[in-house]
Parts: C-alpha cells; sequence; structure tokens
C-alpha cells in the first residue's frame, strides 16, 4: 500500500478547494464581492423566507384575513385538535420536530416533501408534536412548512402570490422568488469548474427555505423590514439577542447572515460553498464593528 506524502496531499487538496463565493453588503460601505458572487445574481436565501413567511402571517392578521392565535385546523381542517397556533408556528414553540418525519435523503432531502406529503402528515400532528405547544421553543423547518399551508388556505392563493401581495409588493422588492430564471441564477462552483446541483425546495418547504433573491434584494428586505420598519414592528419570524434582530439561513451550498442593530447599522452575509457558523461569525463581526472585510 503506498503512503501518503502530507506535503503533496496538502497541495494537491489545495488544488481542488471549492471557491468560496462571498457577497457582503451593509450601511459602512458600497457592497464587498469575492470569488465571483454578485450582487445581482439570484441565490438561495434558505431560512431567511421563513422572515418573509412570518411577516406575511402578521400582514394577514392586521388585514384581518386571520387571527395570531387561530388554532392550525381552523384553516387546515386535516389536522386534529392540537393547541398549536398560526404563532406558535411562527415563534418555533408548536412542539414539532425540526425536519418532517420520515427519510430525508442527504443529496435533495426536500424533493419528494410536496404538498400532497404534507397533508398525508396533518392528521398525525398530535402523535408528532415532541412537546406540548407553548412549553418551549423548538426551530422547526416542518412547522413553517405547516405555516404556510395555513397562509395559504386562508388567503386562497400560492405562497408566492401572498408573499408578493403581502411582502414584497409593499415593500417594493422585486429580486425574490421561488423560481428565478436560470440564466439569472449563481449556482456554487463544484470541483474542475462545475458547478453544484441546489437541493429541490419549491414544493410544502417553500414557505420554511424556499426563495431565492439577490443579494441587493435581500439588503432591501433587511433595511425596509429593520431600520426603516415600513411594515411596522419586525415579525415574530426574526430572531432577538440583545439590541439584534436577525434571521441566519444555511443550505447544503449556501449559508446567509442577516440582521441589523437598533442604532441604524445592518449587514447582509451571503455566501456559497461555506460553512454555516462562519458566515454567522462574519455577519456578527461585522454588524458589531460597522466595518467590512479587508
Amino acid at each position: 500500500m503506498p503512503v501518503a506524502v502530507p506535503g503533496a496531499v496538502s497541495r494537491a487538496a489545495s488544488l481542488v478547494r471549492r471557491r468560496v463565493p462571498t457577497c457582503v453588503l451593509g450601511h459602512a460601505g458600497p457592497p464587498s464581492l469575492g470569488d465571483g458572487h454578485a450582487v445581482d445574481r439570484y441565490v438561495p436565501i434558505a431560512s431567511l423566507t421563513k422572515v418573509v413567511t412570518g411577516t406575511a402571517l402578521t400582514r394577514m392578521a392586521a388585514a384581518g384575513v386571520l387571527g395570531l392565535d387561530d388554532p392550525v385546523e381552523r384553516w387546515l381542517p386535516a389536522a386534529p385538535a392540537t393547541g398549536i397556533t398560526l404563532l406558535d408556528l411562527a415563534r418555533h414553540t408548536s412542539g414539532l420536530p425540526r425536519l418532517p418525519p420520515g427519510p430525508l435523503p442527504d443529496r435533495d432531502p426536500y424533493a419528494a416533501f410536496d404538498l400532497p406529503a404534507l397533508h398525508a402528515l396533518l392528521p398525525r400532528l398530535d402523535t408528532l408534536a415532541v412537546g406540548p405547544p407553548g412549553s418551549g421553543e423548538e426551530y422547526s423547518n416542518f412547522g413553517y412548512a405547516i405555516l404556510g399551508a395555513a397562509l395559504t388556505a386562508a388567503a386562497g392563493t400560492t405562497y408566492e402570490e401572498l408573499a408578493t401581495a403581502y411582502v414584497l409588493r409593499p415593500l417594493d422588492i422585486a429580486e425574490m422568488t421561488a423560481h428565478p430564471a436560470p440564466e439569472r441564477c449563481l449556482q456554487a462552483p463544484g470541483l474542475f469548474g462545475g458547478s453544484r446541483r441546489p437541493w429541490t425546495m419549491d414544493g410544502a418547504i417553500l414557505p420554511a427555505g424556499g426563495l431565492w433573491a439577490t443579494p441587493r434584494a435581500v439588503a432591501d428586505l433587511v433595511v425596509r423590514l429593520l431600520v426603516e420598519r415600513r411594515l411596522g414592528d419586525p415579525a415574530p419570524s426574526w430572531i432577538r439577542t440583545g439590541s439584534l434582530v436577525w434571521h441566519n439561513g444555511a443550505t447544503r451550498l449556501a449559508s446567509l447572515f442577516a440582521g441589523a442593530g437598533d442604532d441604524g447599522s445592518w449587514v447582509v452575509v451571503h455566501r456559497l460553498n461555506a460553512e454555516p457558523e462562519e458566515t454567522d461569525r462574519l455577519g456578527v463581526t461585522l454588524l458589531g464593528q460597522g466595518r467590512r472585510p479587508g
């Protein structure tokens, strides 16, 4: 058996290391771009989609379309009475598990989780919960999929249509969608010049993490929701840490951090092929120090 030479292995690894396209936008200056990222190309925004979903919930409640404390079964009658409200789903206090039950393939985990699959699970909500509603926080993509289904039932339209009507159009944001034109998308670079295939997230999981947007549209979303407060107080989807209001998101290929301080500072960091924890640290550092990477 041949023995690997550490130096040679290290040099070989560096030659095939994937690029990490990075885009940083914020209050402190012009966009900072690296490794082929762009402000005008569509990229997955992962769980930042939850902010759009939560904002749609509060806007629909304000318009009298539904109530924040409506039980899930009001809008999804196949669900049993569990005590779970729409606000519980938005706050991750529903007691539902993080992921939909059943096998989730590593390569494309949500591809088979379509609306029929979601509706087939509704009658089992009382047995799928890992705890009683309101008793604690359990981050749940599954819960946001159910929230999105409830909102579409209340609105009588598709998720994209209600997101546009209640959130994106009032904020004058156009470059955010579940189905961007392929030629406008920026794919994660693969090895040897190829690209990596993104997850399929336009089914039932869409309200939890399936939107795509240009980084400049994400920046507009953050500024108009958190700094300018054009639609009122931030939705319960946002995470609050001291004076910082933020959210992150990650898929296998993309990671994002977006947040704002109570002093008007804000930052958006989007990276492809990056570790989500590193993206979060970069965003928090930039927001806390009010500066950009060198």
